[in-house]
């Protein structure tokens, strides 16, 4: 483990601080800061040593058809998830540099999702050794709603902890039966989001939680984040999921983002933890 620990100079104050290294593993920029931007910026601000690996450069995303006319995307969206992750704080980023999968009418092959599980594990593991990670993020089994790369990013984060011994692993996550709870508040709104079921979250995201954790001390962090993504606000027929919340007031965006879930795998439901780290303490 690469633990710093740092005795408080306070008079009188026997207080010893200790810093983890926490290495958090997603799919394209701009998924970092949906599920564990909060998280990261909290991680960061009380002294914590984030590193932010990313798979892809997103270049499948969608987008206006002016900002994919060029084939640039993906180097926009590098320069979007470099600003993020200066807003939040992160120590180091790394690409690994794997073709985006896309998803439904972007999906293309030779993707991220269809690498050898134990190749990518091999790259990340060579971060997590360089860095010492005593913690790592990847996603929930199913990928939250089950993208391709999401998927991936689950698969090769559990080889690579596993192949080097990361003491914790947490997958980002959102609470499934909350989900299901406001969409069918939205459900009895007629024409809000016709289209839109509790049902189709049956298999979506994650049934239990162990961890919940309150961001809301760093929200204008995780906002300035979002804002950094700004290819991923617009589209040219549909309305984009990261618009719709930076359009939110601040007070409500607070409550709305307030909070990030993750499953320790391995711990039993219970009281769900506030402290990512509780289990190094």
């Amino acid at each position: 483990m690469n633990v710093l620990r740092v005795s408080c100079d306070c008079p009188g104050c026997n207080a010893v601080y200790v810093a983890f290294t926490l290495v958090s593993f997603h799919a394209h920029p701009d998924d970092e800061v949906l599920l564990t931007g909060g998280t990261l910026a909290r991680a960061a601000a009380e002294g914590h040593r984030v590193v932010l690996v990313v798979a892809t450069n997103g270049e499948a995303g969608l987008a206006a058809s002016g900002l994919r006319a060029d084939g640039g995307l993906g180097g926009r969206r590098v320069a979007e998830l470099e600003r993020s992750a200066a807003a939040l704080g992160c120590a180091r980023l790394v690409l690994l540099g794997y073709r985006d999968s896309g998803w439904q009418d972007s999906a293309r092959p030779g993707g991220f999702s269809t690498v050898a599980v134990s190749e990518a594990a091999g790259q990340l593991a060579r971060v997590l050794t360089q860095e010492r990670a005593d913690a790592l993020t990847t996603y929930d089994p199913a990928g939250g709603y089950g993208h391709p790369d999401h998927v991936q990013v689950h698969r090769v984060g559990a080889a690579a902890a596993k192949l080097v011994g990361t003491p914790l692993v947490l997958e980002a996550t959102l609470d499934r039966a909350l989900i299901q709870r406001a969409v069918r508040v939205v459900q009895a709104i007629p024409y809000v989001l016709p289209e839109v079921r509790a049902s189709a979250f049956d298999e979506a995201y994650s049934e239990f939680v162990t961890h919940r954790v309150d961001v809301r001390a760093h929200i204008d962090a995780k906002r300035a984040a979002m804002a950094a993504h700004a290819s991923q606000a617009t589209a040219d027929t549909s309305q984009r999921t990261l618009a719709l919340l930076l359009r939110l007031p601040g007070p409500i965006f607070r409550q709305v983002l307030g909070r990030e879930w993750f499953v320790e795998p391995g711990r039993a439901p219970g009281d769900r933890l506030d402290d990512i780290f509780a289990s190094l303490r």
